[in-house]
């Protein structure tokens, strides 16, 4: 069976990729950690003809791989190195089919980028809150197994989506992208293909809510304690701001020191160096509130309480551009300083002190040779617990331990209760973790329904489960 010629058959010529420098970037994942191999790259333009792909694959049990903007952090868009899975990009599915701005909702579909999402709700005098440091690059579809850094007032991407389009392994379409906001007819199908990284079907299409046009602002980056006392400030700015609290991130000095150091045109917000920050946006519909006084006068008083020790409040769009650039370029520092590892963890908020306490200084006693780089959001209890490789050691060495730290971080993770996944998923990174971490019943039940979805296991092999 010639599988390239039969898919050809099924899109046309222009409906697919086998050239080497064509398929070259839908092969290696985002952070470099897996490179695979495909015969076949299809770019389907509609549903139907992602419902014929999959329902072919499905017959001769052949392996789909749903790629989207390829910015996932474990592995979730790269085919194996079999040379037998083939690659579906959703790239040529990028309309927004609807808005209507008096329901306050949006049909996007799943290739569409997320920065021209918002800018299509923005247009439409509406907000869609998602996010994220790549949102520029990054597709909706794998938005919908992800979150952003409004998550604190506006909810996870699953929290912001009415309903979906999906195809489901043997080419049936699943339609189902209502508006309604209040729907209790039987199970909620539509959760269980969010966060499940195309392993049981995949997006084409969501609705999602949209929110009154952001239209008043005020964003500041101030100096703290420590982390108990970020929790403590941002339960005050929650009170008095009247929870109008968008954004509140969690900002370590080294983290500052990597960004100046790494990054074009990132500089320090304050004079002196401190330990630890924040940064933290108050947002409004309404743009005759004065967020500037509100956050002015919360900082004051907590300065006066010994909460915050220094602060700088934006006074423009290009200085609150300037503090939203170092936070987001944090990541890349980290790359351009070295070896690396990460660890995207969540505990509850009130426990967010004595995690960092207790596990940086399991960190001190037994990663000498690693620099510890703690940042996220508050807000929702989502630490990247990561390490950079301390100057002068040895890059080998460093990198050889990382399972030993990871096992010690997640164990951390788990006695206080938390997740060692809490927005980049599991995708083929983390599947040992889920099978250490997850009981015995859950995945019981996630090999049922995988099972049920997919009988053939043709979606997204290898990811999630194995």
């Amino acid at each position: 069976m010639d599988i390239v010629k039969q898919l050809e058959q099924l899109l046309g010529p222009d409906g697919l990729r086998t050239e080497p420098s064509d398929i070259q970037p839908y092969l290696t994942d985002h952070r470099q950690l897996y490179t695979g191999k495909t015969p076949a790259v299809v770019l389907p333009r509609e549903v139907e003809q992602v419902s014929k792909v999959l329902a072919f694959c499905n017959q001769h049990r052949i392996g789909v791989v749903p790629h989207g903007g390829n910015t996932s952090y474990c592995g979730g868009a790269t085919p194996d190195e079999s040379g037998k899975q083939i690659v579906l990009s959703l790239k040529r599915l990028n309309r927004i089919r609807d808005i209507n701005p008096l329901n306050y909702s949006m049909v996007a579909e799943a290739g569409c980028i997320l920065a021209d999402v918002q800018r299509a709700a923005d247009d439409a005098e509406r907000y869609f809150p998602l996010s994220l440091g790549s949102e520029g690059t990054c597709q909706i579809g794998g938005n919908l197994s992800t979150n952003g850094t409004s998550v604190l007032r506006y909810g996870m991407m699953r929290d912001l989506v009415l309903g979906l389009e999906a195809v489901l392994a043997d080419g049936r379409i699943m339609s189902a992208l209502t508006a309604l906001r209040k729907d209790n007819t039987g199970y909620d199908i539509k959760s269980l293909f969010l966060g499940a990284e195309g392993t049981l079907g995949i997006i084409t299409a969501a609705s999602l809510k949209l929110f009154p046009k952001i239209r008043a602002s005020a964003t500041a980056f101030a100096a703290i304690a420590d982390v108990r006392a970020a929790v403590d400030l941002l339960a005050r700015l929650r009170e008095v701001s009247g929870d109008r609290i968008s954004t509140f991130e969690l900002v370590p000095r080294i983290g500052v020191d990597l960004t100046t150091q790494h990054i074009p045109g990132v500089t320090d917000p304050l004079e002196k160096k401190y330990q630890w920050y924040v940064m933290c946006e108050l947002t409004s519909a309404r743009s005759a509130d004065d967020l500037d006084t509100v956050m002015e006068e919360a900082l004051a008083s907590a300065m006066e309480d010994g909460l915050v020790l220094d602060a700088a409040l934006s006074r423009n769009e290009r200085e609150r551009l300037a503090f939203w650039k170092l936070r987001e370029t944090i990541p890349e520092a980290q790359r351009l300083d070295g070896a690396n590892l990460k660890h995207d963890i969540s505990v509850s908020i009130t426990a967010l002190p004595d995690f960092v306490t207790k596990a940086s200084a399991w960190l001190a006693a037994n990663v000498p040779d690693g620099r510890l780089v703690c940042y996220g959001h508050v807000g929702d209890g989502n630490l990247h617990f990561n390490l950079n490789q301390a100057p002068g050691t040895d890059r080998n060495t460093f990198l050889g331990r990382e399972a030993t730290i990871k096992r010690a971080i997640h164990d951390l993770v788990s006695e206080f209760g938390g997740s060692f996944s809490a927005e980049h998923g599991i995708g083929r990174l983390k599947v040992g973790e889920l099978e250490h971490y997850a009981s015995p019943v859950e995945i019981s039940l996630m090999h049922a329904v995988k099972k049920a979805f997919d009988p053939n296991g043709v979606l997204n092999p290898g990811k999630v489960l194995r």
